[in-house]
């Protein structure tokens, strides 16, 4: 394997050899290594590279597997990554190492950080974005309030994701009030504001939504990959008919992050993998707000929002959960001005027009 697909793994237990000869076989050809054909297990059984001993009860496993294991695909790559080791004890994915034979695969996201700046007109600022809340508003409440946010000069404006098709706003009632409004305030500021509907649907009800939310106007779209699955948005992404920037929500993907044993890091699932599923925007729980996610666990997401992975661009983080107006400057500070700036149900917090209004005066002129 001249080009490898290297995995690297931590370990927490004994005997790191014996381990990483069951990953690299489970995760390849799950069969009996010395049943199998010579040719399979010189071609497709992974190899180990290297073990890393940090002391006797954590350890780090490099994995080579053949790419053509993935077939080029982004479901079978998932599951060469993480498929059945996601069902051992005391293991995480730490890293990946895509060759370039695998990312040219993958169309990954159509804007990223220079798309969006061109879309948007934000040369060198951030984008400020937020979300329409709470479930059981009505439609005409949400389109009011997404005109407002719209006339104060945000440029994405999203439903919150668990905004679907509930008896108080029925989907399509919503999308096509809410985008009408985003497109009235647009004609009277000249601004460009895109309005993202929740794809939270069924699955085989998605790409039609998809298609749908754009001839009623929206301009933009809130993809939950968790839910409905990476590949979905992936098949979102590359639809040249849609052709929309895709938001990344991480509902549902907690479950991989939230341990320090078992799971895949941070910046793999909203950096790395979001990328590969087209996402333009991935948002995550910043530091600080209502979950648990460290400086460091946000870094690493920024870091592989950004890191050369092939052709693929570079994309926007929306580090949010909790956020209020006060902590612009120190996101700022934190992750530079390539950052989708997420301020949710603070804005609502008094008078929504003049919190709208001091969000945009924050980043003017950046």
């Amino acid at each position: 394997m001249t080009e490898s697909l290297i995995v690297t793994y931590e370990y927490f237990g004994e005997d790191p050899k014996a381990i990483a000869d069951v990953i690299r076989v489970e995760q390849s050809i799950e069969f009996p290594n010395d049943l199998a054909p010579a040719w399979i297990q010189d071609e497709v059984v992974g190899k180990i590279v290297e073990i890393t001993s940090l002391n006797p009860n954590s350890h780090q496993i490099k994995i080579a597997f053949n790419p053509d294991n993935t077939g080029g695909e982004l479901p079978q790559f998932l599951n060469v990554l993480w498929g059945n080791a996601s069902l051992f004890p005391g293991l995480r994915v730490i890293d990946v190492d895509l060759p370039d034979s695998l990312t040219k695969k993958f169309k990954g996201p159509r804007f990223g950080i220079e798309g969006l700046r061109k879309h948007f007109g934000a040369p060198t600022r951030p984008l400020l974005t937020t979300a329409l809340k709470p479930m059981g508003s009505d439609s005409k409440t949400l389109g009011e309030m997404a005109r407002t946010l719209a006339l104060a000069g945000f440029d994405l404006i999203k439903d919150d994701h668990s905004l679907a098709n509930q008896p108080w706003s029925k989907w399509r009632e919503r999308v096509e009030v809410v985008a009408t409004a985003v497109q009235e305030a647009n004609q009277i500021t000249g601004k460009n504001c895109a309005y993202a509907p929740s794809l939270n649907l069924p699955f085989d009800q998605v790409h039609e939504a998809a298609h749908t939310a754009k001839k009623l106007g929206a301009g933009s779209l809130l993809v939950l990959p968790g839910i409905t699955g990476f590949d979905s948005m992936r098949t979102l992404a590359e639809d040249d008919s849609i052709a929309l920037p895709i938001q990344a929500h991480p509902a549902l993907l907690g479950s991989f992050v939230s341990s320090p044993t078992n799971g895949i890091a941070h910046g793999i699932i909203f950096g790395t993998i979001a990328r590969l599923a087209g996402g333009d925007i991935s948002i995550f729980p910043n530091t600080g707000g209502r979950f648990s996610f460290t400086p460091a666990q946000c870094l690493e997401i920024k870091a592989k929002a950004v890191a050369p992975l092939g052709n693929l661009k570079p994309i926007w983080i929306a580090p949010a959960g909790g956020m209020t107006l006060e902590r612009i400057p120190e996101m700022l500070a934190s992750y530079g001005s390539d950052t989708a700036l997420l301020i949710g149900g603070a804005l609502s917090r008094g008078d929504l027009a003049a919190n709208a209004a001091a969000m945009v005066s924050a980043v003017s002129g950046r």
